[in-house]
């Protein structure tokens, strides 16, 4: 067998394990009557075969990304593949949303009642709506916000605002938007990883970007659109890392990077825990001036909106209320059930080749030993870029696993941070790499065939 193959599928094959033992229990307990308030456990979806307007295009497109997604990644000039990726990861992403068709997959994703779109119509004035935010997370009243414009800071709800005033109202636009911008991720990752230093992790790890098996819930949810925010965020910084020194150039990049970021918190009250992700930025350049620059742009943004009358910390402390009011979803869902079930739902969003991946990133000495290079470090020695960033998205995503404020619906709340761990993808040797696009086609498309995902 060839070398770390076979710890590989061992790895994926305990991921497949983790989720068929979530579905089985989770089936059960819901006909034991207990409130998990998913349909299909562990995702948030219902069992429903089905083809769509998307399935043949979402075939065409995955077939020649397995056959020379590779090879096109490994010698492509870096832009044109970076141009290349983007509209396939765009193309992938919409395909997949449009297998449930136009108006359930796409245009009225986000115009149901618990959606963004559904309090658009609320906001007159957006001062007041600002000053007044705060006050309206807590259910229980007609002023209260829908669960989830209530669940996030204004950022998410401004957003859409601000489509529906310069003229793109409905679901249609706001669904693209999230789409875009979140497809768009894959680009920035890789920008990130070429400007650490790490262009050929990059460049193996694009084709497995592009055929993210999490494309399924960047269309359409919301999430997506953060992921990509924050993940240019994160680019821009590494960018201006890169620098030789802090020029104009990198000052605005820095600077632009920080109100990103900013932006991010303001999207989502669990990306205040991506803050790790600069960090490990900046100690991958060994450069701190960048992170300091756009630390001022993510201060500039928190002053702003506390400026304009809200302030963050007493947004977190009314939606952490809300989360355990009587009616919630959150008091009534077993942590005991989702603080591990939440992982088979993020092994569903990365696939097999991520999570053989992330073993390699993370068992570094096996594979140097196995390969008969010295180990020298807790990372993975061919690239301790990707090594950092991965760790501080996996930090991440335990601290919110362990919250108790993550329970359930993480297959589209974790895209932020799936984004950073699906990369590791590109270290499993490039002989094996079509087995792997493969298995994360099949995977994506089996389950976007078979359930009908909430998002």
């Amino acid at each position: 067998m060839q070398r770390g193959l076979g710890t590989d599928l061992i790895a994926a094959g305990g991921a497949a394990v983790l989720i068929a033992v979530a579905a089985a229990l989770g089936v059960w307990l819901l006909r034991l009557g207990v409130p998990l308030h998913v349909d299909a456990p562990p995702l948030g979806a219902q069992w429903l075969p089905h083809t769509g307007p998307g399935t043949v295009p979402a075939v065409l497109i995955a077939v020649p990304v397995i056959l020379r997604g590779p090879e096109l990644a490994a010698r492509l000039p870096w832009r044109r593949l970076l141009g290349a990726a983007g509209l396939t990861a765009l193309a992938w992403t919409m395909c997949l949303a449009l297998i449930d068709g136009w108006q359930r997959g796409v245009a009225g994703r986000l115009t149901t009642r618990p959606e963004y779109l559904h309090d658009v119509p609320r906001v007159g004035d957006i001062g007041a709506m600002l000053r007044t935010f705060a006050e309206r997370i807590v259910g229980g009243s007609p002023e209260s916000w829908t669960t989830h414009v209530a669940g996030h800071p204004p950022g998410a709800l401004l957003v859409f605002v601000g489509l529906d005033r310069i003229g793109l109202r409905g679901g249609a636009p706001a669904a693209l938007l999230c789409v875009l911008v979140g497809s768009s991720a894959v680009v920035a990752v890789a920008v990130a990883l070429q400007a650490l230093g790490a262009e050929a992790t990059a460049r193996a790890a694009l084709p497995f970007g592009v055929l993210f098996p999490g494309a399924i819930w960047i269309g359409v949810s919301a999430d997506g659109l953060y992921a990509g925010v924050l993940a240019w965020g994160v680019a821009l910084l590494a960018w201006s890392s890169a620098r030789p020194r802090l020029d104009a150039a990198a000052l605005a990049a820095a600077g632009t990077s920080g109100l990103l970021l900013g932006a991010s918190l303001f999207l989502s009250y669990g990306l205040v825990l991506a803050g790790l992700l600069p960090l490990a930025v900046a100690l991958a350049a060994r450069r701190v001036a960048p992170l300091l620059v756009a630390g001022a742009g993510v201060a500039a943004v928190v002053a702003a909106f506390a400026a304009a009358g809200f302030w963050w910390l007493q947004g977190y402390h009314q939606v952490v209320i809300r989360y355990y009011q009587p009616g919630e979803y959150g008091l009534v869902r077993p942590y005991s059930y989702w603080v591990w079930a939440d992982l088979a739902c993020l092994a569903v969003v990365l696939g097999p080749a991520g999570v053989a991946g992330l073993r390699r990133v993370f068992t570094p000495g096996r594979m140097a030993a196995l390969e008969g290079i010295p180990h020298r470090g807790w990372w993975s020695l061919k690239s301790p870029q990707l090594g950092l960033l991965c760790a501080a998205a996996a930090l991440a995503v335990l601290a919110a696993d362990l919250s108790g404020l993550s329970k359930a619906e993480v297959e589209r709340i974790w895209l932020p941070f799936a984004v950073w761990l699906i990369p590791a993808a590109g270290l499993l040797p490039a002989r094996q790499s079509r087995g792997w696009l493969s298995a994360q086609a099949v995977l994506a498309l089996l389950v976007n065939h078979l359930l009908l995902t909430t998002w």
